[in-house]
């Protein structure tokens, strides 16, 4: 969860001819399947693209991810570049542990990941639905991880089995101080 402060602002409303004062106010944000879900029900279009977001899109999201109660509509006005960034780098953070060291070697698919996606993979390996409230990427990286240890173990070749039989035999030899 992240926890942003959009500061107090004082404005001047042209409509009203007034100043105009905004309270500070923290904001509560989760990066998650569910917030996912609501924007792209709300855009009917993929997030997770590399398609560039308008800036409404942007505000909107950050408006799905927020978990604090009754936030006014128009505090989201107020967010600073700094917020927007804070919000951007929360998104991009892994927040795993775990890497993979074969990304190189797997093939990208073209496939449209959207919330439905997610939804089905979840279903497909067994991932409990409370998981949907895990930040995405974490979330993303379970998956990755399901498909991969659900894989058939890879078939090696023949030279390859007598490769890694030679370098056995080889160290229990030298363990065991032996010719053969």
């Amino acid at each position: 969860m992240l926890q942003i402060t959009i500061p107090a602002v004082e404005l001047w409303d042209e409509r009203k001819q007034e100043f105009v004062t905004t309270k500070e106010q923290t904001l509560s944000l989760e990066h998650s399947l569910v917030s996912l879900s609501k924007w792209e029900s709300k855009w009917c279009k993929p997030f997770l693209t590399k398609q560039e977001k308008t800036f409404e899109e942007t505000l909107d999201y950050i408006k799905c991810m927020t978990i604090t109660q009754n936030v006014d509509p128009e505090i989201y006005r107020y967010l600073t570049n700094e917020n927007i960034n804070e919000v951007n780098r929360y998104i991009e953070a892994p927040m795993t542990a775990t890497y993979f060291s074969d990304e190189k070697n797997s093939k990208t698919s073209r496939e449209q990941v959207t919330a439905e996606l997610i939804y089905y993979w979840m279903i497909a390996l067994n991932i409990p639905f409370e998981c949907q409230k895990w930040h995405l990427n974490r979330l993303l990286t379970l998956i990755k991880v399901c498909n991969i240890k659900n894989r058939p173990p890879k078939k090696r070749s023949k030279k390859e089995i007598m490769s890694r039989n030679a370098a056995l035999n080889a160290a229990r030899r030298k363990q065991l101080n032996t010719k053969g």
